[in-house]
């Protein structure tokens, strides 16, 4: 019987969430795991999330790689060296193709984009936009509160509320949003000191400013096309720039309830 650990797991999505869920099973022992991303990936806090291996080919996150691979031929020497494949892969094609053990959702879109309950043995989907019996076999609470992290067997969970999650006191002021259809250019980089009200970036002819003082903790890639109200930006009001570069409580205790999820369907 192939052990636990053996069993191959592929990932929907590589940002910040997915890339913790990422991180806690390939620390558990999960060395086959299989990340899909689209080709130009819209995530905001860069620096703890795995999709950015699709533009610089790999990305290290707490001392774990991720490596970007062309086609299923190089997954066996990026599994051999330690590392997590990441393939751009929108539509999911490679699930078709290898049939994992595990398949897990986690794009956080808030919608299901077509996994279903067939797609693998056991199918884990993250946050609201999925039935758990329906489309999945468990769905995992991603809402901040009480019941963060919780394992659902029958139902969904809670409906996005589109506030942010609260920060030093701080919810919407705290993230920037595109003010308009174009590209995004800055001079910033994740990391920099911001006041209230300085410009943070331009898209098209007009200026995203900071509402709250802080650090950018997150910032989208310049040069990306972006639509009006995107997010583009995370304003972190605590000002540690070590946050910046390490996977946040929740993606951590997503990542938790991945491994609860695992452990609960093949241990019985």
């Amino acid at each position: 019987m192939k052990r636990l650990t053996e069993r191959v797991i592929i990932m929907k999505g590589a940002g910040e969430m997915a890339t913790g869920v990422a991180c806690r099973l390939h620390r558990s022992g999960f060395r086959r795991i299989l990340m899909l991303e689209a080709p130009s990936p819209l995530a905001v806090r860069r620096g703890v999330s795995f999709c950015e291996a699709i533009h610089n080919g790999r990305k290290s996150v707490e001392g774990i790689e991720a490596v970007r691979i062309e086609n299923g031929s190089a997954l066996a020497d990026a599994w051999g060296k330690g590392e997590i494949p990441l393939l751009a892969d929108p539509q999911g094609d490679a699930v078709r193709r290898m049939e994992p053990d595990i398949l897990i959702d986690a794009t956080i879109a808030k919608r299901n984009l077509g996994i279903a309950i067939t797609d693998a043995p056991l199918v884990i989907a993250l946050g609201p936009g999925f039935f758990a019996g329906r489309d999945c076999h468990l769905v995992i609470e991603t809402n901040r509160g009480h019941n963060l992290g919780r394992l659902i067997a029958c139902g969904e969970a809670e409906p996005n509320t589109g506030i942010p999650g609260n920060i030093g006191g701080y919810t919407r002021e705290r993230v920037l949003r595109a003010p308009a259809d174009g590209h995004f250019t800055t001079e910033k980089v994740i990391g920099d000191q911001v006041s209230k009200g300085d410009v943070v970036g331009i898209v098209g002819t007009n200026t995203v400013t900071a509402s709250i003082d802080g650090i950018l903790r997150g910032l989208i890639r310049p040069g990306t096309h972006v639509t009006t109200g995107l997010k583009i930006g995370d304003i972190d009001p605590r000002g540690d720039t070590a946050y910046c570069h390490t996977i946040s409580e929740k993606a951590r205790a997503l990542g938790g309830s991945v491994l609860e999820a695992i452990l609960t369907v093949y241990n019985q």
